[in-house]
């Protein structure tokens, strides 16, 4: 019996996950109404959320839609490139990791209170003592923000902000110095995801790849490392603006 050799069937690359390029999913989708967008880029409002995004970071049309959009000699963070095209200086080169939900116990957290524009003071000063990223005066436009106060004082908050189709990303998890290692945080990160789970989402969130801390713990109460990721922060070509004396 003879046998015929079959030629390989080529193989399809898979298609790129949602959260590949989450910024550019939540900013053409559900934050669509939020998003400034020239083309193949497109970026949240200033005082909302720093984040831009391009539609294909390896596209070089999307990358000169990015600078028309921002501006000449302006710098910008880019999520999901490894590098920027000639012309455009690299300010910083950073890494990541996005984690998603996968055994997650969620629940609500009855000490929290939902937090909105009048409490933007408080959570920037939280934000400042803190520094779990970045929070801007309408960032709690993005979705639902939660706190724990203790005699009135602010000592902990968690919320929303990314919103690919289907996925919320949790962020701004912090607590107060004097206030740690109560689970403040993680009754928080809890209680944001039993809200998203409720609206039919799934949770997931990142962190800084020099986190260690603060990825254990994300690990332990049931999210898993999905990807690494990077982030640039680059100044778009042009003019630069003049050093005075």
């Amino acid at each position: 019996m003879s046998t015929v050799a079959r030629p390989t069937p080529p193989q399809i690359p898979a298609a790129p996950h949602i959260l590949d390029n989450a910024a550019w999913a939540a900013l053409t989708g559900p934050h669509a109404h939020l998003a400034e967008r020239v083309g193949r880029a497109a970026r949240y409002p200033l005082d909302v959320s720093p984040f831009t995004a391009l539609a294909d970071p390896a596209d070089p049309r999307a990358w000169d839609d990015l600078a028309a959009l921002v501006g000449p000699g302006t710098v910008t963070p880019v999520t999901g490139a490894k590098s920027a095209p000639e012309g455009w200086e690299t300010v910083q080169h950073g890494q990541g990791v996005q984690l998603v939900d996968t055994s997650l116990r969620a629940e609500p957290a009855p000490e929290a209170v939902r937090l909105g524009p009048d409490d933007v003071p408080e959570i920037l000063d939280l934000i400042a003592l803190t520094e779990p990223g970045p929070f801007l005066p309408r960032t709690v436009e993005l979705g639902t923000y939660l706190g724990i106060r203790h005699r009135g004082r602010l000592i902990a908050l968690a919320g929303e902000r990314l919103r690919p189709p289907g996925w919320t990303e949790i962020s701004a998890v912090c607590t107060a110095p004097d206030h740690r290692g109560k689970g403040l945080a993680t009754r928080l990160v809890r209680a944001i995801a039993a809200g998203i789970r409720e609206r039919g989402d799934t949770p997931f969130l990142h962190a800084s790849a020099t986190n260690t801390g603060a990825i254990r713990l994300y690990e332990s109460i049931g999210f898993t490392l999905r990807r690494r990721s990077e982030f640039l922060l680059v100044r778009t070509p042009g003019a630069q603006q003049e050093q005075t004396a």
